[in-house]
């Protein structure tokens, strides 16, 4: 299945197969999961979420999707506008996966690591004479 990308300001009611849509004003894509069950799959974009890039080929969607709480459980990547399916997960790598998504965003958002990256970027500039 070939994914086209569809950048809108609101998320619209009815989702086409196929397509990607992406609201950058409101950080969100959704697209309907591509195992045909017609189940509404919506992403944040963010630093800890998922992130996109266009190419002449089509959206890329990073990381996987895995849809986890629905009853198809697909899991697959959107790359260059195409599903590439990935494995099935178990309970025990969903759990993980999820462990390693909140440490993730915990780590992004600390403000002690913030205020480390400013300390380190204002020594740089200092060494760099900037």
């Amino acid at each position: 299945m070939k994914i086209k990308l569809r950048r809108v300001e609101y998320m619209p009611k009815d989702l086409q197969p196929g397509m990607l849509y992406v609201a950058e004003e409101f950080g969100a894509a959704a697209h309907l999961c591509p195992c045909g069950c017609g189940v509404k799959i919506r992403t944040p974009l963010g630093p800890t979420e998922w992130s996109l890039r266009e190419t002449k080929r089509g959206p890329t969607l990073y990381p996987s999707v895995g849809n986890w709480q629905q009853a198809c459980q697909s899991h697959y990547w959107i790359e260059d506008g195409e599903i590439i399916w990935a494995e099935k997960w178990t309970p025990t790598e969903i759990a993980a996966g999820r462990r390693r998504e909140e440490a993730h965003r915990h780590a992004q958002y600390d403000p002690r690591r913030r205020e480390k990256r400013s300390r380190l970027s204002d020594w740089l500039k200092w060494l760099l004479g900037r």
